[in-house]
């Protein structure tokens, strides 16, 4: 057993303390190798004798650790083989209840007694319309044994408040409880990082304290001061490295482009058939102001769906080629990268065509890279990229590659930038003698705290008015409650397109006989409990043959060769064709005015955000636009409850909150878009908006007085444990 005369650190080898079979399993399931991975691996939330798990809250799918008490208890033959089945049903006190199965393990019975409480862990599964757990393991407390009775294994759970933490299978969470305590034994704290006056100044306990508290809290009262001041920690190493990248950002060189008076962009606006939003005009000014610096801008332009951000970088990128530059726009997909280079080659008309028979001499050459170019098609690209006579370029991944040289590469525009990885963004602006200003856009609506915490070293301008024209749209439910519901959305698809208009219909996957997946996100642990995704490939036939026969129907989806994506998008934008069966890869900067109706299937399986970024592309004329979400889930669920909530509304910012309810802090701020997983545990961007505020105060103080933190290495450490090297370079890059 462990030598407790021996000081446990947070760089001790879990073996060295818990023994080589227990330190493996943690090491082999949950990546945990120290005492300070141990230390810092929380509990996802704390359950309290007579205080009741909410079992209607479960989703199906889930993997959950209850705290319930046995209700009843039955055992009888199986039907379809040999052998016994015990089934348990365990209750938490609200009248909700959950089965437990066990196969062939009778002998279980004698223990999961009526009345019993227990920890029951496991992942929910449905069976006939019941949620259950199937061979869940357990740990049952002994309330009535003494001290000197209970099990070791009970023993952790002798408080008041029961530490449920984040597990596996093989590695349940009083295993964990039980390492834990082990390693409290000997454990000597770290030296306190936060300086003295700022945990003065904002009433903090000691760093050794909040690690004792947040695994075995005394009380509420205790664990809430530990959870506070760990939450400090997180929140504030994420602020110093912001607030220092953006201090260094600001003195860096860069090379100034001034707007010119009479250039290419006075003659843009003059022809403008239309004015700017006083948002449009806003943000362009701050842009401008910007981009005549000589410091590189970082600026991040978020905007509601259609709010005209295109246009506002289509000016900056002007205002660049003005000042003998030239700008790059990268977009996500060869879809969108099309797109733009279409919409931005008719906004500009003969100032893009410079050089050509009806194009302006005083204007600029716009030019495409994709990976799909032909060869003669991509050398005449490069080459007027290279000689400076394209003055904006669009393109995707393929601007990044080796043999793509830029003249005088002076902006670069990122469109739907979380669609990129660190590396990408910085591997275009490797393509610039000098440091090039970078504009990062969104339609995805962010919450201001992820905003100050995820791009906390860029400067933000939102644009939330909408363009004049635009068109309401309406959302509904479609519910599997009402049948008639679905023809009467097939219905109203008939009705649009006999009134002159198009419609959308999305699905979550491609499919085909392999059954290849989407392209958006990956299927959900849950999906191996539920059907298949809908696809594409299987709806549009269906389709055809059915409720919208006779309808002129297209097929668009990312496995698509690339010029049959675009003779896709040209059919649908000239109205060659009514109806568009799609994949997300619609989700941004498709803009077919005349499309008033979309369709979603199987809308649960996606985000909030994405489902308010598929809705964008209706509405987009003088035609009201209507989305129509169809989702199996039943009313209650909180899926249901999701797409209930989008529907009700179209403020981009309410869902942004409500996405940010529903989704890990994790997936905001780690693997997403670092390639690491998150370092941030305890911190909710959406609670603890003030306590995030605070940090950013208390962080632009200390690096005013000491920029590189030399007068505090114990924090500049526990800094760069908590937000690793990649991680830093991710929030320096936006």
């Amino acid at each position: 057993m462990t030598d407790t005369t021996t000081a446990t650190t947070t760089a001790t080898p879990l073996r060295k303390v818990l023994g080589e079979r227990t330190a493996k399993a943690l090491a082999t399931h949950l990546d945990l190798h120290t005492a300070g991975d141990l230390i810092y691996h929380f509990p996802r939330r704390y359950d309290e004798r007579g205080e009741h798990t909410d079992l209607r809250a479960l989703e199906v799918g889930e993997q959950v650790t209850l705290l319930a008490q046995v209700k009843s208890t039955t055992v009888r033959p199986m039907r379809q083989r040999r052998g016994t089945m015990l089934e348990i049903t365990v209750g938490d006190g609200s009248g909700a209840t959950l089965t437990c199965t066990f196969f062939n393990q009778a002998w279980r019975e004698r223990e999961l007694r009526t009345g019993r409480w227990g920890l029951f862990a496991g992942k929910v599964t449905d069976f006939r319309g019941k949620r259950q757990l199937n061979g869940p393991a357990y740990q049952l407390l002994r309330a009535d044994a003494t001290q000197d009775e209970a099990a070791e294994e009970i023993e952790e759970f002798a408080g008041a408040l029961i530490p449920v933490y984040p597990a596996a299978a093989a590695v349940p969470t009083w295993t964990i409880a039980k390492c834990v305590r082990t390693v409290l034994d000997t454990f000597q704290p770290p030296d306190d990082p936060l300086p003295g006056t700022v945990r003065a100044n904002r009433n903090l306990v000691g760093i050794g304290t909040a690690l004792r508290e947040i695994h075995r809290p005394s009380s509420k009262e205790d664990l809430y001061r530990a959870k506070h001041r760990l939450k400090w920690d997180e929140a504030f190493a994420v602020q110093l490295t912001l607030v220092q990248r953006k201090a260094r950002a600001a003195a860096a060189p860069g090379r100034p482009r001034p707007r010119r008076e009479d250039g290419i962009l006075a003659a843009f606006d003059a022809a403008l058939p239309y004015e700017l939003t006083e948002g449009q005009a806003r943000v362009g000014e701050e842009i401008a102001a910007d981009l005549a610096r000589p410091h590189p801008m970082h600026r991040l332009l978020q905007g509601e769906v259609g709010s005209g951000k295109t246009l506002v970088a289509v000016r900056a990128m002007l205002q660049v080629v003005d000042a003998g530059g030239q700008a790059a726009l990268l977009a996500p997909t060869e879809v969108l990268a099309t797109q733009h280079h279409r919409s931005i080659g008719a906004q500009l008309g003969a100032l893009g065509r410079a050089g050509e028979l009806d194009g302006d001499p005083e204007g600029t050459q716009l030019t495409l890279v994709t990976g799909s170019l032909g060869a003669a098609a991509r050398r005449a690209a490069l080459a007027k990229v290279a000689d400076g006579s394209a003055g904006i370029v669009v393109g995707t991944h393929a601007l990044l590659y080796e043999g793509v040289d830029f003249h005088d590469l002076g902006l670069v525009v990122v469109d739907e930038q979380h669609r990129f990885g660190v590396e990408q963004r910085d591997a275009l602006r490797a393509k610039a003698a000098q440091p090039p200003h970078v504009l990062v856009m969104t339609a995805t609506p962010i919450p201001r705290t992820v905003a100050m915490t995820v791009y906390g070293d860029l400067e933000t301008s939102v644009l939330s008015q909408l363009p004049r024209g635009r068109s309401p749209i309406a959302s509904h439910v479609v519910p599997p409650e009402r049948p008639a519901f679905l023809d009467r959305a097939w219905k109203r698809v008939r009705e649009e397109v006999k009134a002159g208009h198009q419609a959308y219909v999305v699905c979550p996957r491609i499919g085909d006989a392999a059954g290849a997946e989407d392209d958006g996100e990956p299927p959900s642990d849950n999906e191996s409990t539920r059907r298949p995704p809908l696809a594409v490939l299987d709806v549009a036939p269906i389709l055809d043959e059915g409720p919208l026969r006779g309808l002129r129907i297209g097929i668009l989806h990312g496995r698509l060769p690339a010029d049959e994506k675009d003779a896709v998008m040209r059919s649908f934008a000239a109205g060659d064709l009514d109806v568009l069966v799609a994949t997300t890869v619609i989700e941004v900067g498709v803009d077919v005015p005349n499309s008033t109706v979309m369709i979603i299937m199987d809308a649960d399986r996606f985000g909030v955000s994405q489902l308010h970024q598929l809705r964008g592309r209706v509405g987009r004329g003088s035609a009201p636009g209507i989305c129509l979400l169809v989702t199996e889930a039943m009313e209650g669920t909180p899926a249901r409850d999701r797409l209930d909530a989008v529907a009700s509304t179209t403020d981009g910012f309410k869902l942004a909150e409500l996405d940010l309810e529903q989704r890990r802090e994790g997936d905001v701020l780690g693997a997403s878009q670092s390639g690491k997983h998150s370092h941030l545990r305890l911190l909710s961007l959406l609670r603890d908006a003030k306590l995030i505020t605070d940090a950013r105060a208390e962080a632009a103080e200390l690096v005013r007085d000491d920029p590189a933190l030399e007068r505090h290495p114990a924090l500049a450490a526990s800094v760069a444990a908590l937000v690793d090297e990649e991680r830093a370079e991710y929030l320096e890059k936006g």
